[in-house]
């Protein structure tokens, strides 16, 4: 089966699920920039009684989860699957949620939540940048253009939280020695601060993966793998790491 037999397959069995709406195609697959063994990153977006065991009953292989497994908020359920061979994740979209999160973003408001293999965890604006960056393969949705307020809103937030990553790491660890936890201290705070970037620019992100190339802030992997277990040394690296986000733009 082609790509494109095997995509409008899949979106076709779930859209005729139970209470989904609006069907698409997101991450590296619907920007054209993924690689053949790339996951499908697929999303129903349901209004009202959306029931897991309905997508369970198709018999595609793998793992489906209930509503809020994944921790509710953002990332509220969704499912691992194999379907002809190839890897697709399913993430679930209430459009309820959806909805209010647009309207937030709208006016320059976001909350912040972690997220499992998220660094710096994830704004919950993330559910508008998967509408304007996400193609859809059945139904409608809005394609949102990146809001005023929310670029001047949300960049303080991240650096914000960026420095005060720093402040911690330098008070907590660099004085003690410790530099796996300043390792981590700087990962975080260089994610924190990509999504500064980002915002400022009206660039929308929906991972990390590539975080860092786009803020131009991969130099931030010399200051890490330079890491000594000595508290002058940390506190240095530290200091640099400060005055590397501050320049970002």
């Amino acid at each position: 089966m082609t790509d494109d037999l095997f995509l409008d397959h899949v979106a076709g069995r779930l859209a005729d699920l139970p209470a989904v709406r609006a069907v698409t195609l997101g991450g590296s697959r619907a920007q054209s920039t993924h690689s053949p063994d790339s996951d499908w990153d697929l999303a129903v977006y349901y209004r009202g009684d959306f029931r897991p065991a309905d997508l369970r009953a198709l018999g595609w292989a793998g793992e489906v989860s209930g509503i809020g497994d994944w921790g509710g908020g953002v990332f509220n359920g969704g499912a691992w699957l194999t379907v002809d061979g190839r890897r697709v994740d399913v993430h679930y979209r209430d459009l309820d949620v959806v909805g209010h999160e647009l309207a937030e973003a709208r006016r320059g408001r976001f909350r912040w939540e972690p997220l499992m293999f998220h660094l710096a965890g994830v704004p919950s604006y993330l559910l508008v940048a998967e509408l304007a960056l996400s193609r859809v393969l059945r139904g409608s949705l809005p394609r949102p253009e990146y809001p005023r307020a929310l670029r001047e809103a949300a960049p303080p937030v991240w650096r914000d939280r960026a420095a005060m990553t720093l402040r911690y790491a330098e008070g907590a660890y660099a004085r003690r020695g410790r530099a796996a936890e300043v390792a981590g201290a700087l990962a975080i705070a260089a994610m924190e601060t990509a999504h500064a970037v980002l915002a400022a620019r009206g660039e929308w992100t929906t991972n990390e993966k590539r975080l860092l190339e786009r803020a131009g802030l991969r130099t931030v992997d010399t200051l890490v793998a330079g890491l000594r277990p000595e508290p002058e040394a940390l506190a240095r690296a530290i200091a640099e790491a400060g005055e590397l986000f501050a320049a970002a733009a």
